[in-house]
């Protein structure tokens, strides 16, 4: 009985371990960092006085290899790392758990500098997700005297399987970060080309033809010279748009409700239309949650100032209940949100974002779902339009 609430207990504690290095990903560290994180619970779950995480890359070597134990004097004076020999190169080849009483005395102990740490005892497992490995985790010199032993392995091995998992999604959320980048890349030229390019082009032609006219038509070249200036001033006010949103905003510094008053402050400025903000509540939301309703509220609030021309544009956040809902609306042209041949108003403005995609519709909906919520747009010709977001609460 008590051998088997021991083995329950080891369990619980490389759950809660992997958990620490799971809920390192949601905290939105570095994929490095997140490699750290395993590294230290595996040191920790097994009372390793050294560990270290290697990352495989396709040349046979290690393309990441993070380590605990070492300080950064030692790791600087034992220069670079070993790539293609030594144990870490055996288990590399061979990908398999390898638990040795003294790995001094194995044949692939090779090649270790002389500053490197003396190491006795070691155990290495693979972190594995199907055929593929993922990671390696090594731990050598276990403070209890007796080495690694068999429960050690089977431990390190559960271990490594909830690993792969923290790997999994720290690396997904590396990607869709680094897409996320190439979106806003992506829109932000859009914005250019649509609004300044378009206005400063506008601008030449009307310029040519004053100097054209100078000589002739005095009365006409001062209207296009007026004409000059009114396009000068739109085209500063867009410029002034996009460098505003070539500064990202500090949510995790100033959170979402500050980050959008001020986002909404100085479009009131830049802009003709007026626009407020208004909150209800304590949005209690995930980083992750705020980031997709600030980037929801550029994309409606872009629509509104450059599509919808609209005169009055509100932004309400409120609390509702178990929901987070955000609301852009705008008294603009709008727009037919019904696709052709559909009676079903409601389901249609669902589907609008599907049909819409110019306004960013779609990526505003992916968002939305992203962030475990969804998005409803209401909007008709000459009836303005309402962009809602509801997400759970955190």
């Amino acid at each position: 009985m008590g051998t088997e609430r021991r083995a329950e207990g080891d369990r619980d504690a490389a759950l809660h371990a992997v958990s620490a290095a799971v809920l390192a990903v949601t905290r939105h560290l570095s994929v490095h960092e997140v490699f750290q994180v395993i590294v230290r619970a595996a040191a920790q779950l097994l009372d390793a006085r050294y560990a270290a995480l290697g990352i495989p890359d396709d040349q046979g070597s290690f393309a990441e290899f993070v380590v605990e134990g070492v300080s950064d004097e030692e790791w600087a004076a034992i220069g670079p790392l070993p790539r293609q020999h030594g144990m870490l190169a055996v288990m590399l080849r061979d990908g398999a758990t390898h638990r040795h009483a003294d790995i001094r005395r194995e044949p692939g102990f090779e090649g270790w500098p002389v500053a490197h740490p003396v190491l006795r005892d070691f155990l290495g497992v693979p972190i594995r997700s199907g055929e593929d490995i993922l990671g390696i985790i090594f731990l050598a010199n276990k403070r209890a005297p007796g080495g690694f032993t068999p429960a050690d392995q089977e431990l390190l091995t559960l271990f490594a399987a909830h690993a792969a998992m923290a790997l999994t999604n720290a690396r997904l959320y590396e990607r869709n970060r680094e897409l996320t980048v190439v979106e806003e890349r992506n829109r932000l030229a859009r914005e250019l080309h649509d609004a300044v390019a378009q206005k400063l082009f506008s601008l030449r032609l009307t310029a040519q033809a004053a100097a054209a006219l100078a000589a002739t038509d005095p009365g006409r070249t001062v209207a296009e010279l007026a004409q000059v200036e009114r396009l000068a001033a739109e085209a500063l006010a867009e410029l002034r748009a996009v460098i505003l949103e070539l500064r990202p905003a500090d949510l995790a510094g100033d959170g979402l409700v500050a980050s959008l008053r001020k986002h909404v402050e100085v479009l009131d400025r830049v802009y003709d239309a007026g626009l407020s903000f208004s909150v209800e509540g304590f949005p209690a939301l995930s980083a992750d949650q705020e980031t997709a309703l600030f980037r929801i509220a550029q994309e409606g609030l872009y629509n509104a100032v450059r599509h919808a021309h609209a005169g009055s544009i509100e932004v309400r956040l409120r609390t509702e209940g178990p929901c987070v809902a955000l609301e852009i609306a705008d008294d603009g042209a709008g727009f037919d949100a019904q696709p052709p041949g559909s009676s079903d108003a409601p389901a249609s403005r669902h589907r609008a974002v599907t049909i819409r995609d110019g306004l960013g519709l779609t990526s505003m909906r992916d968002r939305a779902i992203l962030a475990g919520g969804s998005l409803t747009i209401d909007s008709s010709p000459g009836s303005g339009t309402v962009v809602r977001v509801e997400v759970p609460r955190a």
